[in-house]
């Protein structure tokens, strides 16, 4: 079902003028009271005090394009008990279709690198090239990397193929450096982005999710993040590849070879999607803390798309089996 009440207010320039937008909820996105955790006075809020010094304009409620759910939603359809939280979302018509526990806070381990992605896209430019600094080698032991040493250089939209497809983490730092100046003011960037979509349950302190007690989000703010980066051409190409070839340079500019595999089971052919169900691309995400993540964006024979969520899955067996019983959904 498709949200339909679009509510526009005329704002006179006459100062400040405080605009409360009621916006009509369901589970999905229906006809139910909407009781989410959003601050009122946030910015991204649908209840707004907006200063205009202009003519008279419209605005819409921020959630007026999206899926919207305050509980569970269709929680006995699919068996989710091996993994903490799920969301399956309707891009087309705005709905979810299910939703165990989208609201808790989880950390997501690599799936923190679609934000990475996100903000890479809307501030860098593919051809600048990055330059690996020592920072690339401090990372967690056992930590997923692709091997940079300090020097290593390559462009933004290498960087970016290596972060989403294989998950390196050290490239993940690089992207941070080479963008923000720095891996805290890069989290600062991820985190101003996620208030902007309206992740407000979501905060970031590394570009890669490895873990730390301050870096979370939920299976609702993943969902606003994927949606938002494939709005992205450049993203769904990238999500699509299942392995990338490629060639940088070291700091004296000896060329070095890099091949790389998705980390995605339903790429390496090791996980089977139902039968009407294309997967288009996603982001994996393990930690110890985070447990087994997955994000995917998908379609079904009509080529509508959607998004689906699930976090910490007790195995990456339990993860797949799951995502596709999940992903069955859409033919139900």
């Amino acid at each position: 079902m498709r949200i339909t009440n679009k509510f526009s207010f005329v704002l006179k320039k006459t100062g400040i003028i405080l605009l409360v937008l009621a916006l009509p909820l369901m589970n999905g996105c229906g006809m139910s009271r909407y009781d989410m955790s959003y601050e009122v006075n946030s910015d991204v809020s649908s209840f707004r005090i907006v200063n205009i010094e202009e003519e008279s304009r419209n605005t819409e409620p921020f959630a007026a394009n999206l899926c919207v759910v305050s509980s569970d939603v269709n929680i006995s359809d699919v068996n989710m008990s091996k993994a903490s939280g799920a969301g399956l979302f309707d891009l087309n018509d705005k709905e979810t279709l299910y939703a165990k526990n989208v609201h808790e806070k989880l950390y997501p381990a690599s799936l923190t690198k679609i934000m990475t992605a996100l903000v890479a896209l809307k501030y860098g430019s593919m051809d600048m090239t990055l330059t690996a600094s020592a920072n690339v080698a401090n990372l967690e032991s056992g930590a997923q990397v692709c091997g940079l040493k300090e020097g290593d250089q390559m462009t933004l939209d290498q960087a970016r193929h290596i972060l989403l497809i294989y998950s390196a983490n050290d490239v993940a730092v690089m992207i941070a450096e080479g963008i923000g100046g720095s891996v805290e003011e890069f989290a600062d960037m991820m985190n101003e982005e996620a208030l902007e979509i309206g992740a407000t349950n979501t905060h970031f302190v590394n570009p890669h999710g490895l873990s730390d007690d301050n870096h979370y989000t939920t299976v609702y703010d993943m969902y606003l993040i994927t949606n938002a980066a494939v709005q992205y051409e450049r993203f769904n190409e990238i999500i699509r590849t299942t392995e990338y070839s490629t060639v940088y340079y070291d700091k004296n500019g000896n060329s070095k070879e890099l091949n790389v595999n998705s980390t995605n089971y339903y790429f390496q052919g090791q996980a089977q999607a139902p039968a009407g169900i294309t997967v288009l691309g996603g982001k994996t995400g393990t930690t110890n803390a985070a447990g087994h993540c997955l994000v995917l964006v998908s379609r079904d024979t009509s080529g509508n798309p959607y998004i689906s969520v699930i976090m910490r899955a007790e195995s990456r067996e339990d993860l797949y089996s799951q995502m596709s019983d999940l992903l069955d959904e859409i033919n139900n």
